[in-house]
């Protein structure tokens, strides 16, 4: 009965091997970010890193009371450049991907295809986050000088 019982076992284990050496990891944000170049990564840093520095000068800004003092240049500047910079990562990504493609010389797997184009995605997303976050930031430091140079 053992015997039967391990070679059932054994057997089993032995038909779902192909599953198991097909079987690959599901892709997530930390995934992608892992499996980037270390440029591409420097790039997503800073434009997390921007995104944050822009709601700290907003939230200073707000607390400094009547004083209208800086801060509005880099929010200003990041509405505008966050989404080109982003675009601009996405697009060197993107070339790269068809460099590669085109080097291959025959059909390319979507599967292996796919964590490029989320890289570019991540890119263009973080992109979009910063200019987002930066003409809000820029929105509440207007109405604030508004509001300063009104009662005064």
């Amino acid at each position: 009965m053992r015997r039967i019982t391990f070679l059932a076992v054994a057997g089993l284990m032995l038909a779902s091997l192909p599953a198991v050496a097909f079987a690959r990891p599901r892709l997530t944000l930390s995934g992608v970010f892992a499996d980037a170049d270390e440029t591409m990564k420097l790039l997503m840093i800073a434009l997390l890193a921007a995104s944050l520095a822009a709601l700290v000068v907003t939230g200073l800004k707000l607390a400094s009371g009547r004083r209208l003092n800086g801060g509005s240049a880099f929010v200003s500047a990041l509405r505008l450049g966050g989404p080109l910079i982003g675009l601009v990562g996405a697009a060197f990504v993107l070339l790269n991907i068809f460099l590669g493609i085109a080097n291959f010389g025959g059909p390319v797997p979507l599967p292996v295809l796919a964590p490029g184009f989320a890289e570019a995605a991540l890119l263009f997303l973080l992109g979009l986050l910063a200019g987002v976050v930066g003409v809000i930031c820029h929105w509440v430091i207007e109405s604030r000088i508004d509001r300063a140079v009104l009662q005064s």
